[in-house]
């Protein structure tokens, strides 16, 4: 009988894949990475995090986000151009921006030369420049609820996959990104070197997250509203941080097969379930949200998340633990 439950889920699985492979040529035909913009000025690693020196790194980021905004202009993309108008905010501070190939960015929220607790934010799919929105909104409100000494990084640091597209599936895009993550959070930890850093994994960002794993120096590492990993447990992603995981019970994430499976032309599924036993991770309380609002104000999630990035124990009210 055991087979006739697997047979299901690589049945699932593979009809994912084929409406996916369908979905995404229709749906993605004319995306954020169609926009164009120019490269990047090189920068210097960041080295320091004096005021001084973050001064300077926003000043040149900011010069890279107006020469996007013109090109978005001129290439008559008034959308993208009035996104990247607000981004050149001097109230605004990046750490880094790119705007080819839908949009790189690291966005700081709180003042950085002073903070005690720096949560770096790694997002899930379909998540670029024109679709930033939530995602700077659910940094913000987690800075406001941690308040004092602390920063909120918001790494747009990778090719997200789209929801739509076999990628989501699969943890090619998660590979990728990871060793780029590794080095960002090495520079901060360097650069740093007394704050206590957190890196906090929404959906498939939980993916990068487990891939870089063995290789980021932090106290915490927060899975939430993940549908897997790629990996088996806890155990094999070879770190030191506390690794943490929680999900609402409204979230749909927890409809999705947990399971990997090798076939012809790919290995599909991202694995054990983080909030089961089997995974083996600290799960925390999330509350009954949905797959969009860890970060939502007031909610159980959010505070309990900001507990962990400040090093205390999540409180054991509701949700889903």
């Amino acid at each position: 009988m055991a087979s006739r439950p697997l047979s299901r889920l690589r049945r699932t699985l593979l009809a994912a894949l084929v409406t996916a492979s369908v979905a995404l040529p229709v749906s993605g035909a004319a995306g954020p990475a169609a926009v164009p913009a120019p490269a990047p000025a090189a920068l210097a690693p960041l080295r320091s995090v004096s005021p001084a020196a973050l001064a300077e790194r926003y000043a040149a980021t900011r010069a890279d986000i107006r020469a996007a905004e013109r090109t978005a202009a001129g290439h008559g993309d008034r959308e993208r151009a009035a996104e990247l108008h607000g981004m050149a905010d001097p109230a605004r501070r990046f750490l880094s921006f790119d705007g080819r190939d839908g949009g790189r960015a690291a966005e700081v929220f709180g003042d950085l030369s002073d903070a005690d607790r720096i949560a770096v934010l790694v997002p899930g799919s379909d998540t670029d420049l024109d679709r930033y929105g939530r995602f700077r909104d659910g940094a913000l409100a987690l800075r406001q609820q941690l308040g004092g000494r602390s920063a909120v990084i918001a790494w747009l640091g990778y090719r997200t996959p789209s929801l739509l597209s076999p990628d989501v599936l699969t943890t090619g895009l998660g590979a990728d990104a990871a060793p780029e993550l590794r080095r960002f959070t090495a520079e901060l930890s360097s650069a740093a070197p007394a704050a206590r850093i957190s890196v906090l994994c929404h959906s498939y960002g939980s993916v990068v997250c487990a891939r870089a794993a063995s290789g980021l120096d932090v106290a915490d590492l927060v899975l939430f509203g993940s549908p897997g990993t790629g990996y088996r447990d806890a155990a094999a992603l070879h770190t030191r941080a506390a690794v943490w995981a929680g999900r609402g019970t409204g979230d749909w994430v927890g409809d999705v097969p947990h399971v990997r499976l090798r076939l012809p032309f790919a290995t599909v599924g991202l694995g054990t379930d983080p909030i089961s036993s089997q995974f083996g991770a600290r799960v925390f309380p999330a509350g009954d949200g949905g797959h969009s609002d860890y970060l939502k104000p007031g909610s159980v999630s959010l505070r309990n998340i900001a507990r962990i990035v400040s090093g205390l124990t999540p409180a054991q009210e509701g949700g889903h633990a």
